[in-house]
C-alpha cells in the first residue's frame, strides 16, 4: 500500500513501545512497531500521540472583551452585569473574530474538540449564534465545534427568549443548556428546558449551582427531570461549586445521586475559583468541586475552560493540560494514578460526553496531536505544550520544543 505520510516512534500508551503509524487518505491505515515506506516521515521521538483534546464548557461568544467589560466587584452578579452590558453593542461580526481568536490559541494547544455556550435572548438575538455557526464551518479543517444554545439571563423571566432557543435549534443548534440560577422561576425553567430537548431530541448541559450556600440547591431536580424524561446519559452539569463545601456523607450522597441518574459534571477551575468565596477576608474557600471523587465513583467527569479574558475570568491560554494542573493543586493530587485521571478529563471523558471515540486505530481518522511528555501523568504535572496536530493526515499546527544555546 502506497502511504501519504508514516509517523515514526510514536507512543499510544504510557509506558508502551513505540510504534509506527501510516496515514492514507486522512485515516490511519496500518500501526505496526516498523512501517517499510517511503513516503513522507514525521518522527514523534518516543513521545505520546493522543486524538487531542476536548473543550467540553467553552464560551465563545463573550471571549476577549476585558477592554470594555470590567467585573467591578469579582464576584458572579458583578461579571453578570458587566457582560450583560458589553452584549447590547456585541455583532455577529464582533462575535466571530473573538471567537477567532479563541480558537486560533485552542489548536495551537492540542485541542481538537469543543463543546461552545452560546448565550440567546432578545438583546443579543441570534447574532452570537450566527457568528458560532460561521466559526465551526470555518474551522472544520483544525477541530470539530459542538454548539449549546442558553438562556444565560433566564428564560420565563425573559419573554422572547424561548422563541430564539427554539429557532436556534431548528437552524442546527446541536444541543440546549439551562442556567435556573438566573431564573425568576428556576424550577419551572429546568422543566421547560426538558420539554425542549425531548420535543428536539437534543442533549442537555445545565450551569448549575453557581455559588457556596448548601441549604439550597437546584441539583436535585435536574437529576429528577432526567429520569422522568428517561435522558441518562444526556444531561450535563457545569460548576456546582456547592459541592465542594460538602461534608462526606452528603458529598458520598451527591455522587450516588449523579451515578444513578446518569449525569456528567463537568468542573471549570478558573472561574470557578476567581468568583467564589468573595465574601469571605480569610480561610477563603475554593469553591472548585471534587471532580475526582466522582471520577473515582464512576461519573463522568470533564475539566474545561469556561472563559478566555472576560468578566468571568481575565486570563486563559485555552491550555487544557494547564486547566488539569490547575484542577490538581486545588484538588491536592499527586499520585501518578491521580494525575492520570485529570488527563482523562480532559481527553477521553470530554470526548464520550460529546459521542466521539478518542482511541487511535486502524481506520480511524487521522486527528492526531504529538506531546512532548512520556505520559498522561506526565502532562499534566509538566504542563506539556503539544508539539504538532493534524486533522484528516493535514498539519493545524506546529510549535517545536525551544532550542537552548548552550555556552
Amino acid at each position: 500500500m502506497s502511504l501519504d505520510l508514516v509517523i515514526r516512534r510514536a507512543r499510544l500508551e504510557d509506558g508502551a513501545a513505540p510504534v509506527d503509524l501510516g496515514v492514507k487518505d486522512g485515516r490511519i491505515a496500518e500501526i505496526a512497531p516498523t512501517i517499510a515506506s517511503d513516503a513522507p516521515e514525521r518522527d514523534a521521538v518516543g513521545g505520546l500521540l493522543i486524538r487531542g483534546f476536548a473543550d467540553s464548557h467553552l464560551h465563545l461568544d463573550k471571549a476577549c472583551i476585558l477592554e470594555r467589560a470590567q467585573n467591578r466587584s469579582g464576584d458572579l452578579r458583578g461579571a453578570l452585569e458587566a457582560v450583560t452590558t458589553a452584549k447590547r453593542d456585541f455583532t455577529t461580526e464582533d462575535v466571530y473574530a473573538r471567537g477567532a481568536q479563541v480558537l486560533d490559541k485552542a489548536i495551537g494547544q492540542g485541542t481538537t474538540l469543543i463543546r461552545t455556550q452560546v448565550e440567546i435572548d432578545p438583546v443579543i438575538g441570534l447574532a452570537g449564534f450566527e457568528a458560532v455557526r460561521r466559526l465551526k464551518a470555518d474551522y472544520a479543517w483544525a477541530l470539530d465545534l459542538q454548539i449549546c444554545v442558553f438562556p444565560q439571563e433566564g428564560l420565563l423571566n425573559y419573554p422572547g427568549t424561548e422563541e430564539l432557543l427554539r429557532a436556534a435549534l431548528e437552524q442546527g443548534a446541536d444541543l440546549l443548556g439551562g442556567c435556573p440560577y438566573t431564573d425568576s422561576d428556576p424550577e419551572g425553567q429546568i422543566a421547560r428546558i426538558f420539554g425542549m430537548a425531548r420535543a428536539f431530541d437534543v442533549d442537555l448541559d445545565f450551569h448549575l449551582d453557581f455559588d457556596l450556600d448548601t441549604s439550597w440547591r437546584h441539583l436535585d431536580e435536574v437529576a429528577r427531570q432526567t429520569i422522568a424524561h428517561d435522558m441518562q446519559g444526556r444531561v450535563a452539569i457545569g460548576h456546582v461549586t456547592k459541592l465542594s463545601m460538602l461534608p462526606p456523607e452528603r458529598l458520598a450522597e451527591s455522587v450516588a445521586l449523579l451515578r444513578d441518574a446518569g449525569i456528567a459534571l463537568t468542573v471549570l477551575p478558573a472561574t470557578d475559583l476567581f468568583i467564589t468565596g468573595r465574601d469571605h477576608d480569610h480561610a477563603v474557600p475554593r469553591g472548585v468541586a471534587p471532580a475526582h471523587v466522582f471520577h473515582a465513583a464512576g461519573v463522568r467527569c470533564t475539566v474545561a475552560t469556561n472563559n478566555v479574558l472576560n468578566p468571568f475570568t481575565p486570563y486563559g491560554d485555552c491550555s487544557l493540560p494547564r486547566m488539569a494542573n490547575l484542577f490538581a493543586n486545588v484538588a491536592q493530587l499527586g499520585r501518578p494514578e491521580d494525575l492520570a485521571a485529570c488527563f482523562a478529563m480532559i481527553s477521553e471523558d470530554p470526548f464520550r460526553l460529546l459521542g466521539h471515540d478518542s482511541r487511535i486505530a486502524v481506520g480511524g481518522p487521522a486527528d492526531l496531536v504529538l506531546l512532548p511528555a512520556p505520559s498522561r501523568a506526565a502532562t499534566v504535572s509538566e504542563i506539556g505544550r503539544p508539539l504538532w496536530g493534524m486533522k484528516a493526515g493535514r498539519m493545524t499546527f506546529e510549535a517545536p520544543a525551544p532550542r537552548l544555546f548552550r555556552p
